[in-house]
């Protein structure tokens, strides 16, 4: 059963529809969130974060922009996500540590306003990681959370 946590843990969705957004930000991208992921267990694999409004909330494929990037040696990364509009939105992150692309033991996953997760409860309402992004730039940060035996938190 242990096993399987990852996989629950970081049930995000795949790109199922061509009106995603899964390039980062450019020049032209009118709003943005900025998420500094912070705690990375491994400076190895790579990030994936992905950014929800209420209605898909972790739902697969539902995602509104999704942008992977690269751990780069670093346990501290920071990824630039465009946001369709203005308003109230949820962020997920997955760390695949090893890069394989499949959720195992390893990863670890984080949520906006880093909600508290367990064994037991590894997926937040969406009233806990709900964040308001505005026009321009908006900031948001996370903290990796890992599996520690029988409990989930960040690496410490």
């Amino acid at each position: 059963m242990l096993r399987f946590v990852p996989l629950l843990l970081l049930a995000f969705g795949s790109p199922a529809f061509a009106q995603h957004s899964t390039a980062g930000c450019t020049a032209g991208t009118p709003h943005r969130v900025l998420v500094s992921i912070r705690g990375l267990r491994a400076s190895s694999g790579g990030v994936r974060v992905q950014l929800y409004e209420e209605s898909g909330f972790l739902d697969k494929g539902r995602w509104l922009a999704r942008v992977e990037a690269p751990a780069a040696g670093k346990r501290n990364v920071e990824v630039c996500v465009p946001v369709p509009r203005p308003g109230t939105y949820g962020i997920a992150v997955r760390h695949d540590a090893n890069a394989n692309g499949k959720s195992d033991g390893g990863d670890g996953g984080a949520f906006s306003r880093d909600p508290k997760l367990s064994i037991l409860r590894l997926k937040p309402a969406f009233a806990q990681v709900a964040v308001p992004l505005g026009a321009g730039t908006s900031r948001v940060s996370v903290t990796m959370n890992y599996r520690h035996g029988l409990s989930i938190g960040p690496e410490g």
